[in-house]
């Protein structure tokens, strides 16, 4: 298979610096998520500023520099699927960011999960393709590599309860059988997501400090897809509280 060819080269025919530009005064922490709606909401919540952006064939995305009880964060959207992210946050890298708050969505193979409960992964199956251009051909990679216990030691003292596990990284939305789930599940898998796994090996490749966390969403654990709070207007008031905490992460990972 091609994706054991794995290429230790550090620099490729196009880099992000090819592309992108640094930015002056660049915060070392960028906090990150999926949803649009909460990037507008934490516009709303905190004093900011937009330093840049990315521009593709998909619009634009802005970064934006927030004040927080006087600490600066970039923020900025993610975009869906393991290459769009990871490209996305080579880009980051470059342009100055060097610690990475990445928290979204998952779907849950474990029904005692509770909607838009925390979760912390450590390990992630590699059922995606991206992760093997940044890491040797594997089942699995260890996740929140030198961020975990920091994270499990905010989360203690914010009193958050959350779940540590693996995830099962899938970028096929639509190819999550019920056989593959009952598989996965049976191998310890309690979560799935689309990107956890790549943004992991981008993290030890590139060896920035990633710090990624899910609220759980559907549920996969039953004999029908229970959708639950995935749409991004569903439980609002619980995830803006997860914004907040995400945001409190990032200013904790600046000390």
């Amino acid at each position: 298979m091609k994706l054991l060819e794995f290429d230790t080269a550090k620099e490729a025919l196009i880099n992000p610096w090819n592309c992108v530009q640094k930015i002056e005064n660049c915060p070392k922490t960028v906090v990150t998520c999926f949803a649009h709606n909460l990037i507008d909401y934490a516009l709303e919540q905190y004093e900011h500023e937009e330093i840049g952006g990315f521009t593709s064939a998909n619009g634009r995305i802005p970064i934006y520099k927030l004040r927080v009880e006087g600490k600066e964060l970039g923020l900025t959207m993610s975009m869906v699927g393991a290459p769009a992210a990871v490209a996305e946050y080579e880009d980051l890298a470059e342009m100055g960011f060097e610690n990475f708050v990445v928290f979204g969505t998952c779907g849950v193979l474990d029904a005692q999960i509770e909607d838009c409960a925390i979760i912390l992964p450590d390990k992630a199956v590699r059922d995606e393709g991206t992760s093997y251009h940044y890491a040797p051909a594997g089942d699995m990679l260890e996740v929140n590599v030198g961020t975990l216990a920091c994270m499990k030691k905010f989360f203690d003292e914010k009193k958050c309860t959350y779940t540590v596990g693996t995830c099962w990284t899938n970028d096929a939305v639509y190819r999550e059988t019920k056989e593959k789930v009952a598989g996965r599940k049976a191998e310890g898998c309690i979560c799935v997501d689309m990107e956890c796994s790549a943004i992991a090996a981008f993290a030890q490749f590139r060896q920035k400090r990633v710090a990624q966390f899910f609220y759980a969403a559907d549920n996969l654990d039953a004999g029908e897809w229970d959708a639950r709070s995935l749409a991004n207007h569903a439980a609002m008031d619980v995830k803006a509280k997860i914004l907040r905490i995400a945001i409190e992460l990032g200013m904790a990972m600046e000390d």
